[in-house]
């Protein structure tokens, strides 16, 4: 911990230099206190209240701020909690002077003219201390910034280096092959070979490898990284080519048995061994276990890769940018001032680190990431978060962020995706287990796996 610390008290330093830019000139004659509603649970909930609480106690006391948080609840009950409010339904407490949100839930509430342009408290100076492709996220649909990013994460490749490397050393297979998602596939292809032939008196049954914890985001940053767009014109892009390519890479081996589609975290299937390799985001990373139990119950401490994102083959390097941000709802212009104020503090190095260095979630100012960050990932104490935050460095260099697109629906479109296609896995599977001779089942492989795209897109 005292690492952290260090790190910390260099990061606070530099904050007093780049944190104490210019602010709007309002003079509070008394005492401000907001309300504020977020969704942090868990360790961040602990990290928020207690930098609330110094917040309070020190420039909240010198400036007559104080933040009161008066709701905490998870992303989805937020969200409809805040658009209730903002509707005006009956019982629903009235909206918070300050919330966290995603930029779904903020174009809501712009829309209705709820929210605070943050540029009327934010000079452009303060505004380029943030990454900008973080702060791009914010502006919505009139160009104008009501969601300040306050902590991000993006996904990554996990893998379970002990079980991997040997598999590596009987095979030959390498980290490098990890790069794109046909090198997993071809790599997938072989450890199920490798974990089939270690049980020769039961055939069939080699391992999983892979597993993608949001099928949806593979496919749109996959079209994004092939130069197209998975949602055109408010829905799906079946008629790209792309189309095809991306669906290829998710049916053809989970009917195979060498990627699983789990209704679950691929955290889940590590803990068994079930699964070796996953893309996932950057703030499930305290959930990969440090031990696999496997199902002799036998136990085994394992070590992690942690890699960039793949890309497809000859596709640019794009990853997906997720977490939200928080927002300011319009009031009098001293609560506006009062609220700009918190969140300049509270996105400075020294308290955005804090927030963010032992959680996944990465630090939205340039200075934050980069000179502190870079410099003092070595002095941290977990390896994974120390792994994690050498890769997103290396990510933020020289990856895009992919923003996901505003559209009506976006959350059925997820959803019907992700569902029919896990359906189309499931059934094409019935059919060929359904087969006991030979000839016929690898005549019904063939059979599923051509037309299997047909049926998902007839539905």
């Amino acid at each position: 911990m005292k690492h952290i610390f260090s790190l910390l008290t260099v990061a606070y330093i530099l904050g007093l230099f780049i944190g104490c830019s210019e602010e709007v000139s309002v003079e509070l004659k008394k005492p401000v206190t907001l309300n504020m509603w977020h969704n942090y649970g868990g360790q961040m909930k602990n990290l928020m209240d207690e930098l609330i609480d110094e917040f309070n106690n020190t420039v909240g006391t010198q400036k007559g701020i104080m933040i009161n948080v008066t709701s905490i609840s998870s992303s989805s009950a937020l969200h409809e909690k805040l658009v209730s409010s903002a509707n005006g339904d009956p019982g629903v407490p009235s909206l918070p002077d300050i919330t966290t949100a995603y930029p779904k839930t903020a174009l809501i509430l712009a829309q209705e003219g709820l929210l605070m342009n943050l540029e009327t408290q934010f000079s452009d100076n303060e505004l380029k201390q943030y990454i900008p492709r973080f702060l791009e996220e914010g502006r919505l649909h009139d160009g104008k910034l009501y969601l300040l990013p306050v902590a991000k994460s993006t996904e990554v490749l996990f893998l379970n280096k002990t079980i991997f490397d040997r598999f590596a050393n009987e095979t030959g297979v390498t980290y490098d092959e990890l790069g794109t998602f046909e090198g997993i596939i071809r790599v997938a292809d072989k450890y199920y070979e490798w974990t089939d032939n270690q049980t020769p008196d039961q055939p069939n049954d080699g391992k999983t490898f892979y597993m993608p914890d949001s099928l949806f985001n593979m496919a749109q940053v996959g079209f994004a990284q092939l130069g197209d767009e998975f949602i055109k014109d408010g829905a799906l892009n079946p008629s790209s080519p792309v189309f095809k390519r991306i669906w290829d890479s998710c049916y053809i081996p989970s009917v195979l048995g060498r990627v699983v589609l789990f209704d679950g975290y691929s955290s889940d299937l590590f803990k068994t061994g079930d699964v070796i390799c996953s893309t996932g985001s950057t703030a499930g990373v305290l959930f990969y276990p440090d031990q696999v139990t496997y199902a002799d119950n036998s136990k085994e401490d394992v070590e992690y890769v942690i890699l960039p994102y793949p890309i497809f083959e000859g596709g640019a390097k794009v990853a997906i940018q997720r977490g939200g941000g928080m927002c300011v709802i319009k009031s009098t212009k001293e609560k506006e001032h009062a609220a700009a104020v918190f969140l300049k503090w509270f996105t400075e190095p020294a308290q955005n680190l804090r927030f963010t260095a032992s959680s996944g979630y990465f630090p939205v100012t340039e200075k934050a990431f980069h000179d502190v960050m870079e410099k003092e990932i070595e002095s941290l104490p977990d390896n994974n978060i120390k792994k994690l935050l050498s890769t997103a460095v290396m990510m933020q260099k020289e990856y895009d962020f992919f923003i996901p697109p505003l559209v009506d629906d976006f959350d059925n479109i997820q959803k019907q995706y992700e569902t029919r296609l896990k359906e189309a896995v499931l059934k094409a599977k019935a059919k060929i287990e359904s087969c006991s001779e030979k000839q016929k089942r690898d005549m019904v492989y063939k059979e599923v796996l051509k037309n299997g795209l047909e049926e998902f897109l007839k539905q």
